[in-house]
């Protein structure tokens, strides 16, 4: 299969657009068509394995890579996984959560930055690259540890990772800056997310900057969802908590599901989009923000508008601003009009607002719509779900829980099944969940661990409990305008 780009002018194979990651003049890439996953192939696949299933889905946008290759790379990244790579839980009649914290990092990122790795490098054997591959990453604070942790030591790779300071949490900030590996990197940027991705991107679509890499023997590549490597094992796990469903009796092949999404980046709920043009049985998608609801306003009336108050958030990882994966669906709604996207995303550059047609508004609404939870809201969310149910979820899925329970309170003759999409283990944000779970407040994150595993009875990941005895080994802080200085640094 082919990828074009959101702005026009390229059209790559599936390995260049993954090697690659953002189209030379700034778009994203995106399938020349959508594979279809028949009915049939959707019932051979009720009795497979998580990878196999995976396998099943991404081969279809990769053909240009071997299939049992891919499905021994599968294999070996969801191997490090704890147990089911992603366990649909029923919380109540009607309602589920998709669990996808089981992995190293404990954040749904471990899904695709464990696969990501063998795309890349094989991707390069494809391309017939031999230079030494540089990955830049933005992160709000969940990809940076997972992408640092499936690229450490990787050969002919170098990982490099910004995350705003002062914009994560305790422990993502602990996670990411003792990280080990000889080829790993990590700088704290002054300002936001958004200030992080817009300053990759600018190294990305550099010429300047790369001819300088280029003199250095090094190519760029990205591990963020804006690269389609990133997003495809995402679709993955859709389709096989559809088919948990069916295989566990709640519904019948064919029926149809909603599911509810926290989402920032728009990443994670545009993956379900797909997955939905690939035929899988969706119906509606609930795009879930915290109180910086631009996407929650987007859905609404039509217009993105970047002129408001950032906050900053108990669900940092949906702190952002500027949604890079949402002109993957704006190409999508317009016709694939790739002049109009890129007109769009100038726009979006310059005067920090863009709007879309109301026949584009229409289209959109027809499967998606969107909510918000301020913080009192996830505070209650989770306390409530606890004591109803038993069931603790980090903030991020008390934000998307919240826009759920939004839903069915206006919808009330709804009968669909509902699958909340849960992005990470409530132990990554262990203050703030133990306060919601028992009101104790405490300003120690392994303390806010041990009293939460008390309240809770949760299990705790070794993963998080290991990070105490580990040695701090990146301090650097810099300006957005000094992150390619730090490049050149890292490189050598």
């Amino acid at each position: 299969m082919n990828f074009i780009s959101t702005r026009g002018g390229e059209k790559v194979s599936g390995a260049r657009a993954i090697v690659q990651g953002l189209s030379a003049n700034g778009g994203l890439f995106v399938p020349e068509t959508f594979p279809e996953v028949t009915r049939e192939e959707l019932e051979e696949m009720l009795s497979m394995s998580y990878s196999e299933r995976a396998c099943k889905v991404l081969y279809k946008y990769l053909d240009d890579y071997d299939e049992g290759e891919l499905l021994k790379a599968l294999e070996a990244a969801y191997s490090k996984f704890d147990g089911d790579p992603a366990p649909l839980v029923k919380l109540d009649d009607g309602v589920y959560i998709l669990e996808l914290f089981h992995g190293p990092t404990c954040a749904f990122k471990d899904m695709a930055l464990t696969v990501l790795p063998y795309l890349l490098r094989k991707g390069c054997d494809i391309c017939g690259i031999k230079e030494n591959v540089l990955i830049l990453v933005a992160t709000s604070g969940d990809t940076g540890k997972a992408a640092l942790e499936g690229f450490k030591d990787a050969e002919g790779i170098k990982i490099m990772v910004f995350y705003p300071d002062d914009g994560v949490s305790k422990m993502q900030k602990l996670q990411m800056c003792t990280q080990d590996g000889g080829n790993v990197n990590v700088v704290a940027v002054k300002g936001n997310f958004d200030d992080c991705q817009s300053a990759v991107k600018e190294i990305f679509n550099s010429k300047q900057y790369a001819k300088q890499l280029k003199e250095k023997n090094y190519v760029l590549s990205s591990a963020n969802s804006i690269n389609f490597g990133r997003l495809a094992p995402q679709i993955a796990y859709y389709f096989s908590a559809y088919l948990d469903m069916v295989t566990s009796k709640q519904i019948e092949m064919g029926q149809e599901i909603d599911f509810c999404v926290p989402t920032g980046n728009f990443g994670n709920i545009l993956a379900a989009y797909y997955a939905k043009n690939m035929g899988l049985p969706i119906r509606r998608l609930h795009c879930a923000s915290n109180m910086n609801n631009i996407l929650t306003d987007f859905l609404k009336k039509g217009e993105y508008d970047m002129h408001r108050e950032f906050y900053k958030t108990t669900s940092p990882s949906m702190d952002i601003l500027i949604s890079s994966n949402l002109e993957r669906l704006l190409f999508e709604v317009s016709g694939r009009n790739a002049e109009l996207t890129a007109k769009r995303m100038q726009e979006l550059k310059d005067n920090g607002i863009y709007r879309i047609t109301k026949e584009e508004q229409d289209a959109i609404a027809q499967t998606f719509d969107g909510g918000f939870a301020n913080e009192d809201e996830v505070v209650e969310t989770i306390y409530d779900v606890f004591c109803d149910v038993g069931y603790t979820m980090d903030t991020h899925t008390g934000c998307a829980m919240k826009v759920a329970q939004d839903w069915f309170e206006k919808n009330k003759k709804d009968t669909i099944n509902m699958v909340v999409v849960s992005t990470a283990s409530p132990y990554k944000f262990p203050q703030d969940v133990l306060y919601a779970v028992t009101g104790n407040d405490v300003k120690d994150s392994f303390k806010g661990i041990k009293r939460l595993h008390a309240a809770t009875a949760m299990a705790v990941p070794k993963s998080l409990m290991g990070l105490k005895e580990k040695a701090v080994r990146f301090t650097t802080v810099a300006k957005r305008d000094e992150l390619f200085d730090e490049v050149l640094k890292f490189i050598g």
